[in-house]
């Protein structure tokens, strides 16, 4: 039997996509933007960890903390979420990413001297790669990413709620990638995460932005169809992920 769901239910996962994608892009990018500098690829690759560590455990219980279209792509094909929700949550994700941006922008505006225009922590190949990565390499070190990276968020919940350590892989999954990837493209693996600065850096992170948006996608598909080999449906879920949003309910014993 279906549990009718609320408006408040739809609410609160909408908006803590928003908000996790909001901080995530002011905090995270920001430390690259304002404090890169200082702290190095190190320091910004565990500024994102972090920063999605310190989220998973804030939000997963109500939405799942996806706060990355590719991982909400990842949970659709594997049946987890609806393509309601889905759409619902992209849009909060891209919307929540281009508010941080926009906060970021008015901070990094009032520092003196600091560039913005085609930089501003968005992504790039070619002369805007530190290591001058051409465009085909960067395709697919995003992909190759945006996997890992989906594959660890599937692999380790059970069907949409983070809950008890679920964030701390998750976490270290989204560290190690930045390590990999700042000084090949700056690291996406997440399209709302580039669609939001970019669109306030203007210039060349417009132009090459198609990439972080495919590539990513392309790889969460892929992860989620890897996942369904290595981790098959029948596996058991746990209580808390049968109340997930848009999904039905299920009784003791029960798979949904």
């Amino acid at each position: 039997m279906e549990k009718t769901e609320t408006p408040s239910v739809v609410t609160r996962t909408v908006v803590a996509e928003f908000l996790g994608t909001l901080l995530l892009v002011f905090f995270a990018v920001g430390s690259a933007v304002l404090a890169g500098e200082y702290i190095g690829t190190f320091g910004i690759a565990l500024a994102f960890g972090f920063t999605m560590l310190a989220l998973a455990y804030a939000l997963g219980p109500i939405s799942g903390s996806h706060l990355n279209p590719a991982v909400t792509l990842g949970m659709l094909l594997s049946r987890r979420i609806t393509l309601r929700t889905a759409v619902e949550y992209w849009i909060a994700q891209i919307l929540g990413a281009i508010v941080g941006a926009a906060l970021l922008f008015l901070v990094a505006k009032q520092v003196p001297g600091l560039q913005t225009h085609a930089a501003f922590g968005t992504n790039g190949w070619g002369d805007r790669s530190a290591v001058h990565l051409n465009l085909g390499g960067a395709f697919v070190v995003e992909m190759v990413m945006t996997f890992l990276f989906v594959f660890v968020f599937l692999a380790v919940t059970h069907r949409v709620a983070v809950i008890g350590f679920d964030g701390l892989p998750i976490g270290l999954a989204l560290a190690t990638v930045h390590l990999i990837g700042i000084p090949l493209d700056g690291t996406s693996v997440n399209p709302a995460r580039s669609i939001g600065p970019a669109l306030f850096a203007g210039g060349a992170a417009i132009t090459q932005l198609w990439l972080f948006i495919v590539a990513p996608l392309i790889g969460g598909a892929i992860a989620a169809v890897v996942h369904q080999v290595t981790h098959p449906p029948q596996e058991p879920v746990l209580v808390a992920d049968q109340v997930s949003p848009r999904e039905p309910t299920a009784g003791p014993g029960e798979r949904v």
